[in-house]
């Protein structure tokens, strides 16, 4: 008897190879995917999405209080507030995504286990939901920026360059989804690096420009900073929002190149991981 099968799974002779196609063929199972992380996220929740915002608000006004009354770092004249949840609300739907995106295959191992789709969906699905969260902070940032344009004159909304903003936001996608499958693939077989991995996002944090602007950088270290791709994604943000900040198109297109850099360099290195997965978690 013939079996006349219509789909044959066989693992990947190339680990550079990468079906577009596929992953297109499989965007019902993202959208399932991104309607399950939402409601697991606030299900059995009294507020629900708004705890979105209370954690950064509070995070933000515990940055006003030390860094900006206390501290007196500089905040390029902005108020406290407004300096800190421009830096924050870019920099936790980077965390989130590079977060979900780094436990993919501990995450889903029950999953990927029993049935067969291309593993890629899960990190794009994250990516996807956490604009919910995304969202909220943002209205919240659009919030502030009501109030102080009413009340400081010295700010400045670029409106022509409105564009750039999911320009930034996809940028950061990318990179967050680019080293959160890179460390998914080695912590499948190395699971030391979860802790060293919780301690590097630390000090990336800091080594961003989220409590103190780039300005206040001296010259000497400026260029430092700037390798970090984050920091030209978050001083563009304030720029277009507020008027202040450093900001070039070349730091973008240098944000964006490294990105995709990052981004293939871990579709293949998750491409390798996923022929042994299975054996190693």
């Amino acid at each position: 008897m013939e079996n006349n099968w219509t789909t044959i799974i066989t693992p990947k002779n190339k680990w550079y190879k990468l079906n577009f196609k596929e992953i297109w063929d499989y965007r019902d199972l993202i959208s399932i995917f991104v309607k399950r992380d939402i409601i697991s996220i606030y299900k059995q929740t009294i507020l629900g999405p708004i705890w979105f915002l209370l954690g950064p608000l509070f995070t933000v006004f515990t940055y006003t209080f030390l860094f900006s009354e206390i501290a007196h770092l500089s905040t390029d004249g902005l108020p406290g507030p407004l300096f800190y949840l421009g830096g924050t609300t870019l920099w936790n739907y980077f965390q989130a995504c590079f977060n979900g995106a780094s436990s993919t295959f501990s995450a889903n191992a029950g999953i990927f286990g029993k049935v067969y789709f291309p593993r890629l969906v899960t990190p794009i699905s994250l990516m996807i939901s956490n604009l919910l969260k995304l969202g909220f902070q943002f209205l919240t940032y659009v919030g502030f920026l009501i109030y102080y344009h009413q009340h400081n004159d010295k700010l400045h909304f670029h409106v022509e360059m409105l564009y750039l903003v999911p320009f930034i936001i996809l940028i950061l996608a990318i990179i967050a989804m680019g080293s959160g499958i890179i460390i998914s693939s080695l912590t499948s077989k190395y699971r030391d690096l979860t802790m060293i991995v919780g301690i590097g996002m630390m000090l990336f944090m800091y080594a961003t420009p989220i409590m103190y602007p780039v300005s206040a950088i001296p010259i000497l270290y400026k260029p430092y900073l700037y390798l970090n791709p984050i920091s030209p994604l978050i001083e563009a943000f304030r720029f277009v929002f507020t008027g202040t900040g450093t900001f070039t198109l070349l730091q973008l297109i240098y944000s964006l190149i490294f990105g995709v850099f990052l981004l293939f360099t871990g579709i293949f290195v998750f491409n390798k991981t996923e022929k042994t997965f299975m054996d190693t978690v």
